[in-house]
């Protein structure tokens, strides 16, 4: 069986690009911004608290997971955080990927890993937008277990070391999302997964990208009306349920086109269209290039 969830994460092409570890003395505040680059961090020991892009702080605790596909702002502080107008230093680096920040001589209270990924894919930004904006796992040992095994593999220079950190992302990654299902994610993939309903209609459609689907047949397929369908659906993915299915046969079709697998016309048929025309206006249209000119460039870029 076809997991989306999976299917999303690996197109993503997730790469380890900087992680660290931190000590946090009260009381400290620090906040950047990340220009939508994937951030995550756990709490290994203590308490402190988080607040992206603008909401309303959270408080993290002991075990405390935090992805943020595209990240735009993100403030952390001690539980106390220091007076309005007081900066706290800018991180000790105290060397091996460790920092200390706060109090120079107050005790630690808290540690965490916090890092940055890479998405690879050059539609990274279509693929974020079908996942939640912010996942928040609390009591996930597996999550605190891989982010580990990740901080020890980026720090050693070992045989194949880039292969294996993004696996490790990979299942991060997928780890963390579907560690969501069920709970209130903001809507895209993850909670779409989590109705079994829509999960059937979901499923149909990344098992067979090839079918000529429409709005009636998915409705049957997750044995709900067709007007029930397309609004259950649109407010767990956030977009309407052919939008949805564009967007993953573009995202497959730009796959394809930039590893050369296979002519134009070889390529619609596998993403679901019955003529190459069809296919080229409809990629036009949504990529802003045509399909030869797109892999074109691309496998340019690529050296290739």
């Amino acid at each position: 069986m076809i997991d989306p969830l999976a299917e999303v994460v690996t197109l993503l092409q997730p790469g380890a690009r900087f992680s660290k570890f931190v000590l946090g003395a009260s009381p400290w505040r620090i906040s950047r911004s990340n220009a939508g680059q994937p951030f995550y961090c756990v709490v290994l020991e203590g308490r402190c608290r988080i607040a992206i892009d603008g909401h309303e702080s959270l408080e993290l605790l002991p075990s405390d997971f935090v992805l943020i596909p595209a990240a735009y702002g993100v403030a952390m502080s001690s539980l106390e955080p220091p007076p309005p107008g007081i900066e706290t230093p800018a991180p000790i680096a105290l060397g091996n990927g460790e920092y200390r920040i706060g109090a120079p001589d107050g005790p630690i209270d808290v540690r965490m890993m916090a890092g940055h990924c890479s998405f690879g894919s050059p539609d990274a930004s279509l693929l974020v937008s079908l996942l939640p904006q912010f996942v928040h796992v609390r009591g996930e040992q597996r999550l605190a277990t891989l982010v580990d095994l990740i901080r020890e593999e980026s720090r050693e220079q070992r045989p194949a070391r880039e292969v294996v950190l993004s696996r490790l992302l990979e299942v991060l990654l997928i780890e963390a999302l579907r560690s969501m299902a069920g709970t209130n994610a903001s809507p895209g993939l993850v909670r779409g997964l989590s109705d079994g309903r829509l999960a059937v209609a979901i499923r149909g459609m990344h098992e067979h990208p090839t079918h000529g689907w429409t709005v009636a047949e998915l409705a049957k397929e997750a044995a709900l009306s067709r007007s029930t369908f397309f609004e259950r659906f649109n407010r767990a993915v956030g977009v309407a349920p052919m939008a949805y299915l564009l967007a993953w046969r573009m995202a497959l079709a730009k796959d394809l086109l930039r590893r050369n697998e296979g002519r134009v016309a070889e390529i619609a048929q596998r993403v679901g269209y019955s003529s190459a025309s069809t296919f080229s206006v409809a990629f036009t249209r949504h990529v802003g290039r045509p399909p030869t000119q797109y892999a074109r460039d691309e496998q340019r870029a690529a050296g290739r």
